[in-house]
Protein backbone atom coordinates (compact mmCIF):
# COMPACT_ATOMS: atom_id res chain seq x y z
CA UNK A 1 0.00 0.00 0.00
CA UNK A 2 1.40 3.77 -0.89
CA UNK A 3 1.51 6.28 1.34
CA UNK A 4 -1.41 9.26 1.50
CA UNK A 5 -0.65 11.76 -1.43
CA UNK A 6 -0.99 15.42 0.15
CA UNK A 7 -1.97 18.06 -1.58
CA UNK A 8 0.55 20.09 -2.50
CA UNK A 9 0.30 24.04 -1.93
CA UNK A 10 -1.45 24.72 -5.48
CA UNK A 11 -3.50 21.68 -5.15
CA UNK A 12 -4.74 22.88 -1.50
CA UNK A 13 -5.59 26.47 -2.99
CA UNK A 14 -7.91 24.70 -5.67
CA UNK A 15 -9.99 22.61 -2.72
CA UNK A 16 -10.01 25.62 -0.52
CA UNK A 17 -11.09 27.99 -3.02
CA UNK A 18 -13.80 24.96 -4.49
CA UNK A 19 -15.13 24.58 -1.00
CA UNK A 20 -15.49 28.26 -0.39
CA UNK A 21 -16.83 29.02 -3.73
CA UNK A 22 -19.23 26.52 -3.66
CA UNK A 23 -20.35 27.02 0.03
CA UNK A 24 -20.76 30.83 -1.01
CA UNK A 25 -22.60 30.41 -4.21
CA UNK A 26 -25.19 27.86 -2.12
CA UNK A 27 -25.88 30.10 1.06
CA UNK A 28 -26.28 32.94 -1.39
CA UNK A 29 -28.90 31.58 -3.40
CA UNK A 30 -30.61 29.74 -0.64
CA UNK A 31 -31.21 33.30 1.17
CA UNK A 32 -31.94 34.90 -2.39
CA UNK A 33 -35.18 31.80 -2.62
CA UNK A 34 -35.91 32.06 1.17
CA UNK A 35 -36.51 35.91 0.93
CA UNK A 36 -38.00 36.27 -2.45
CA UNK A 37 -39.97 33.19 -3.13
CA UNK A 38 -40.00 31.69 0.38
CA UNK A 39 -38.31 28.87 -1.49
CA UNK A 40 -35.56 26.24 -0.02
CA UNK A 41 -32.81 25.78 -2.58
CA UNK A 42 -33.65 22.04 -3.07
CA UNK A 43 -37.51 23.01 -3.29
CA UNK A 44 -36.60 25.05 -6.52
CA UNK A 45 -34.86 22.77 -7.79
CA UNK A 46 -37.56 20.29 -7.42
CA UNK A 47 -39.98 22.20 -9.57
CA UNK A 48 -37.32 22.85 -11.93
CA UNK A 49 -37.14 19.02 -12.50
CA UNK A 50 -40.76 18.87 -12.53
CA UNK A 51 -41.50 21.91 -15.15
CA UNK A 52 -38.97 20.06 -17.51
CA UNK A 53 -40.40 16.96 -17.39
CA UNK A 54 -43.18 15.29 -19.50
CA UNK A 55 -46.38 16.35 -17.97
CA UNK A 56 -44.71 17.96 -15.20
CA UNK A 57 -44.41 14.62 -13.21
CA UNK A 58 -41.61 12.40 -12.32
CA UNK A 59 -41.37 9.22 -10.01
CA UNK A 60 -39.85 10.06 -7.20
CA UNK A 61 -37.12 7.53 -7.39
CA UNK A 62 -35.74 9.55 -10.24
CA UNK A 63 -36.57 12.79 -8.89
CA UNK A 64 -34.25 11.98 -5.92
CA UNK A 65 -31.73 10.65 -8.39
CA UNK A 66 -31.87 13.72 -10.82
CA UNK A 67 -31.41 15.75 -7.29
CA UNK A 68 -29.41 13.90 -6.04
CA UNK A 69 -30.54 13.54 -2.75
CA UNK A 70 -32.00 10.67 -0.40
CA UNK A 71 -35.61 9.72 -0.78
CA UNK A 72 -36.08 10.52 2.80
CA UNK A 73 -34.97 14.25 2.04
CA UNK A 74 -36.83 14.55 -1.03
CA UNK A 75 -39.91 12.97 0.26
CA UNK A 76 -39.59 15.70 3.04
CA UNK A 77 -39.08 18.26 0.29
CA UNK A 78 -42.16 17.36 -1.75
CA UNK A 79 -44.41 17.04 1.72
CA UNK A 80 -43.66 20.79 2.09
CA UNK A 81 -44.52 21.46 -1.54
CA UNK A 82 -47.65 19.49 -1.68
CA UNK A 83 -48.41 21.45 1.72
CA UNK A 84 -48.17 25.10 -0.30
CA UNK A 85 -50.43 23.30 -3.64
CA UNK A 86 -47.32 23.26 -5.45
CA UNK A 87 -46.63 19.53 -6.17
CA UNK A 88 -49.30 16.60 -5.45
CA UNK A 89 -48.06 12.99 -5.02
CA UNK A 90 -50.43 10.29 -6.94
CA UNK A 91 -49.84 6.03 -7.28
CA UNK A 92 -48.07 4.54 -10.16
CA UNK A 93 -50.84 2.52 -11.40
CA UNK A 94 -48.52 -0.28 -12.48
CA UNK A 95 -46.37 -0.72 -9.19
CA UNK A 96 -47.85 -0.29 -5.99
CA UNK A 97 -44.14 0.70 -4.84
CA UNK A 98 -43.97 3.88 -6.81
CA UNK A 99 -45.39 7.25 -6.27
CA UNK A 100 -45.21 10.03 -8.56
CA UNK A 101 -44.89 13.78 -7.90
CA UNK A 102 -46.87 16.22 -10.56
CA UNK A 103 -46.33 19.71 -10.86
CA UNK A 104 -49.60 21.73 -10.03
CA UNK A 105 -50.41 24.99 -11.45
CA UNK A 106 -50.11 26.88 -8.56
CA UNK A 107 -46.25 25.17 -8.71
CA UNK A 108 -46.11 25.70 -12.11
CA UNK A 109 -46.52 29.72 -10.97
CA UNK A 110 -44.28 30.07 -7.62
CA UNK A 111 -41.57 28.36 -10.34
CA UNK A 112 -42.02 31.60 -13.05
CA UNK A 113 -42.31 33.98 -10.14
CA UNK A 114 -39.40 33.14 -8.10
CA UNK A 115 -37.28 32.03 -11.68
CA UNK A 116 -35.84 35.74 -12.41
CA UNK A 117 -34.98 36.01 -8.86
CA UNK A 118 -33.42 33.22 -8.91
CA UNK A 119 -31.16 33.39 -12.26
CA UNK A 120 -30.41 37.02 -11.59
CA UNK A 121 -28.70 35.39 -8.05
CA UNK A 122 -27.23 32.87 -10.28
CA UNK A 123 -25.22 35.31 -12.50
CA UNK A 124 -24.54 37.91 -9.52
CA UNK A 125 -23.13 35.00 -7.47
CA UNK A 126 -21.06 32.87 -10.34
CA UNK A 127 -21.91 33.65 -14.04
CA UNK A 128 -21.09 37.32 -13.99
CA UNK A 129 -17.74 37.02 -11.74
CA UNK A 130 -16.68 34.67 -14.44
CA UNK A 131 -14.96 35.68 -18.17
CA UNK A 132 -15.86 33.52 -20.96
CA UNK A 133 -13.17 31.22 -20.88
CA UNK A 134 -13.40 30.75 -17.43
CA UNK A 135 -16.67 29.53 -17.88
CA UNK A 136 -16.04 26.99 -20.22
CA UNK A 137 -13.07 25.58 -17.76
CA UNK A 138 -15.36 25.22 -15.12
CA UNK A 139 -17.80 23.91 -16.76
CA UNK A 140 -15.71 21.18 -18.44
CA UNK A 141 -13.54 20.65 -15.25
CA UNK A 142 -16.68 20.00 -13.00
CA UNK A 143 -18.46 18.07 -15.60
CA UNK A 144 -15.48 15.98 -15.92
CA UNK A 145 -15.65 15.62 -11.56
CA UNK A 146 -19.34 15.01 -11.91
CA UNK A 147 -19.12 12.46 -14.33
CA UNK A 148 -16.29 10.70 -12.21
CA UNK A 149 -18.11 10.13 -9.15
CA UNK A 150 -21.76 9.20 -11.17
Amino acid sequence: MTGTRWLDERERAAWRGFLEASHRVERALEQQLKEDAGLSHPQYEVLVRLADAPGGELRMSELARLLITSKSGLTYQVGQLEKRGHVRRRSCPTDVRGVFAQLTDQGYEALRQAAPGHVDAVRAALIDVLEPDELDVVARALGRVGHRLR
